[in-house]
């Protein structure tokens, strides 16, 4: 079994929540490549996460996370800059996510930065989310994107709130286009596709990914299970039932599972074997929502298999 390259941000979130009746922010190491590649690890899978980390003592707590998860930082450098902090608070279904910090930590990753041999040797190759909003890091996931001979997974993972400026949306969406093309697998959350396709039924989303190049689309739906399009027709995995206290990381809980499976057992053969790994995915992401704290609450195999009997 190979290893899998995650390349993205890695964060501070700083969670909306009450502790005696007061407004408190609760502190989480997180980022969504930073709880993809911990998922991989808890899962069985061989990680490295690629990006950049600041030079505080917040950085040092996510290295030691990392390291504890089993996850490899042989491609992580650190930057002269504090750790970026994602303030979430929660008005409905979908935490808002607000970014603090300048310069923001997890942007200064640049191509020349790359460790190619890790990048070139890696059978799973992730790349995605915010950080590709910033001209470097862009450049980065470029480079690592072309170079690779692996899996090429992506994962838009959309913050609407970064989104400022004119032609923002599009530019977004001329990225997602841009990977997508050669993406062995593409997720995004149903809320990733009303973001970026706000007048197309997200089946209509996932059809639109695959006729770009993209040989599987999976759509995250919540508590409604997920779409997978891994053939002309799209078809529904139900979600398990679960007793649900926070959502924090559980789309990126898909996204690690999906790629521990590619690691194990290689791309499936036929639909069908898509539709078993997402439903996979989707009960290690039920049991995400069953504990709080995203990255922390990534479970184990064992633990899924335990629970879901």
């Amino acid at each position: 079994m190979g290893y899998a390259v995650v390349l993205g941000e890695a964060l501070v979130d700083l969670l909306d929540a009450v502790h005696d009746g007061e407004p408190v922010y609760r502190q989480a190491i997180g980022g969504g490549p930073l709880n993809v590649a911990v998922a991989v690890a808890r899962l069985g899978g061989d990680v490295q996460f690629v990006g950049s980390l600041g030079d505080d003592a917040l950085a040092t707590r996510i290295r030691g996370f990392l390291g504890a998860a089993g996850v490899g930082l042989d491609g992580a450098v650190t930057v002269p800059a504090p750790t970026a902090l994602a303030v979430a608070t929660f008005s409905g279904a979908e935490p808002d996510f607000r970014f603090y910090g300048e310069p923001r930590s997890y942007a200064l990753l640049t191509a020349d930065d790359l460790d190619v041999a890790l990048v070139e040797g890696a059978q799973v190759l992730y790349c995605g989310s915010i950080v590709l909003l910033d001209p470097p890091v862009l450049a980065a996931a470029r480079r690592a994107w072309a170079m690779a001979g692996a899996l090429r997974v992506f994962d838009p993972n959309v913050r609407p709130s970064l989104l400022t400026g004119p032609g923002a949306l599009d530019g977004l969406r001329a990225l997602v286009a841009e990977f997508a093309a050669s993406a062995h697998l593409v997720k995004l959350s149903a809320a990733d596709a009303r973001h970026l396709y706000p007048r197309e039924p997200v089946e209509g989303v996932a059809a639109y990914l695959r006729e770009l190049g993209a040989a599987t689309v999976v759509v995250t739906l919540g508590a409604d299970g997920a779409l997978v399009a891994a053939a002309e027709d799209v078809v529904r995995v139900p979600a398990p039932k679960v007793d649900a206290v926070d959502a924090t990381g559980a789309g990126d809980s898909v996204m690690g599972a999906l790629i521990a499976d590619l690691l194990h057992t290689g791309e499936p053969v036929d639909p069908a074997g898509w539709r078993d790994r997402v439903a996979f995915a989707l009960r290690v992401a039920g049991l995400v929502c069953e504990s709080p704290g995203g990255a922390t609450a990534m479970p184990t195999r064992e633990a899924v298999a335990e629970r879901f009997r």
